[in-house]
């Protein structure tokens, strides 16, 4: 389970950096220099220059100016790189950003402490899945409707997502982007090898579903040779797969968080993956990357994020991979996604109101000017030349606001429903509740999506009725 964890940090790396993959020569151009690979290929592509924009106004002469970043890393350039575009605007608006460093798993505790004893309060912090609601009903963090309008040009792309984190009709998260989570990565050798259809081609006409998708590993895992076993798949995707309906364990309506484990399609949804495990179709191993489940031809999907299928862990010279976003419900026409969101908290206790609005509106111009975003596409094809536009085409599509973007409440609940260190075996039970289908209890049979939800209903119900009741007494 851990391995998912790092899974996120990686891929938030990745956007930052843009890892470099060895495929050929690149020419150099003018401009900053990429990292090199471990094949000592060097890459370069051409940085735009960041212009001062109207559309944020600096931030007042007499209010404060700094920010005070807590995260387990600086903000600001290393050594020898490149400021971020965000980084250079804030400063051109009158800002900076002085970094309170801590490590992963001392980061709340080090919020928490700064809180209590009202020292060195930051005000920012990251957004992570117990922020909401749970860190919020513990008094963390403050509401950002005073300095996001959801209604501004700037915004509201991100309004449907931001109503998704209100208490007492105040939003506390302002998206500045999304990643999209996971995608499936195949060898277009294997499907043409196995007369197989194409699932880009069935993407593009919106006939990418769990349908195709279970027939293509059926007919792919018979087709073996004698003496080789394949599998229809390697990674991690049975959230993704279960969020397709559009539902999740969690729900919240009216104001009160509700469990959700007796939806049908939850139930529908479980009963394709437990399918699925029954015939043997997943590898289970943890192969590393997509290299390492693709490299051999007896695995047809790969499903990861994509820190997992860029760098050195993609498409090498001669290979012909695609990607495909998560196969959708074929019960469903809507464009759902399970998103990695880039957004920051506002601190409860910060001052820097001004400086928190201008850092905002900074990362949004950022991720959405069209200049700024050619200029990471370029970085990122560059970084990544065995990757085809198509591919990124598809990646950028499924982090696009034409999904919606799907947060489970279940991971921010409570250290039980959402701490991987809540139970013996190291997985939290909303993990459990989206992915133990495809797995063995120790008497070696397979989990029922039944036997789940028979136990662990009444935990579910437990702490939702502890979190509604901390809602109650806020509103009193």
């Amino acid at each position: 389970m851990k391995t998912y964890k790092k899974s996120l940090a990686l891929f938030t790396a990745l956007i930052c950096v843009f890892g470099v993959s060895a495929c050929g020569n690149s020419d150099s151009s003018s401009g900053s220099s990429g990292a090199s690979s471990e094949t000592g290929t060097t890459t370069t592509v051409e940085t735009v220059a960041v212009s001062d924009t109207s559309a944020i106004e600096s931030i007042a002469e007499e209010a404060q100016k700094e920010l005070l970043w807590m995260g387990t890393y600086d903000l600001n350039p290393t050594e020898g790189a490149d400021k971020s575009v965000e980084m250079t605007l804030f400063n051109n608006k009158g800002g900076t950003v002085k970094w309170i460093k801590v490590v992963d798993s001392e980061k709340f505790d080090k919020l928490a402490t700064a809180l209590i004893s009202a020292t060195d309060i930051p005000d920012i912090f990251k957004y992570e899945w117990m922020a909401f609601p749970s860190q919020v009903l513990k008094n963390m963090y403050q509401p950002v409707d005073d300095i996001v309008d959801f209604n501004d040009d700037l915004w509201k792309d991100t309004k449907a997502t931001a109503d998704q984190f209100v208490l007492n009709d105040k939003h506390y998260v302002a998206p500045i982007s999304y990643n999209v989570g996971t995608l499936f990565m195949y060898d277009q050798a294997v499907i043409d090898q196995n007369n197989l259809d194409d699932p880009y081609l069935l993407y593009q006409n919106g006939e990418w579903d769990w349908d195709h998708w279970y027939s293509m590993m059926q007919d792919f895992v018979a087709g073996a040779p004698e003496d080789t076993v394949r599998f229809g798949i390697n990674g991690w995707f049975q959230p993704q797969i279960i969020q397709q309906t559009g539902k999740t364990m969690v729900k919240y309506e009216d104001g009160i968080f509700k469990s959700n484990l007796e939806d049908p399609d939850l139930e529908r949804a479980h009963e394709l993956l437990y399918n699925i495990g029954k015939n043997n179709y997943v590898n289970t191993d943890w192969l590393g990357n997509a290299q390492g489940a693709l490299k051999n031809g007896d695995i047809l999907f790969y499903c990861m994020g994509p820190w997992a299928m860029t760098g050195d862990n993609g498409p090498k010279e001669g290979d012909d991979y695609k990607v495909v976003p998560v196969p959708k419900d074929p019960n469903s026409d809507e464009k759902v996604m399970t998103s990695d969101m880039t957004a920051y908290m506002w601190v409860k206790g910060s001052t820097a109101k001004d400086a928190v609005k201008t850092w905002f509106e900074c990362c949004r111009i950022a991720n959405t000017d069209p200049e700024y975003v050619e200029n990471n596409k370029q970085k990122f094809l560059n970084a990544n030349p065995c990757w085809s536009e198509e591919m990124y085409q598809v990646y950028v599509d499924a982090s696009s606001g034409e999904y919606r973007q799907i947060f489970d409440y279940g991971y921010g609940i409570s250290p039980e429903l959402s701490d991987d260190n809540a139970s013996a075996d190291g997985a939290c039970v909303t993990r459990k509740l989206y992915e133990f289908t495809n797995r063995q209890d120790e008497e070696g049979q397979q989990y029922t999506w039944a036997s789940l939800r028979a136990a662990y209903s009444s935990v579910v119900d437990n702490e939702l009725e502890a979190i509604n009741e901390a809602i109650a007494a806020l509103k009193n």
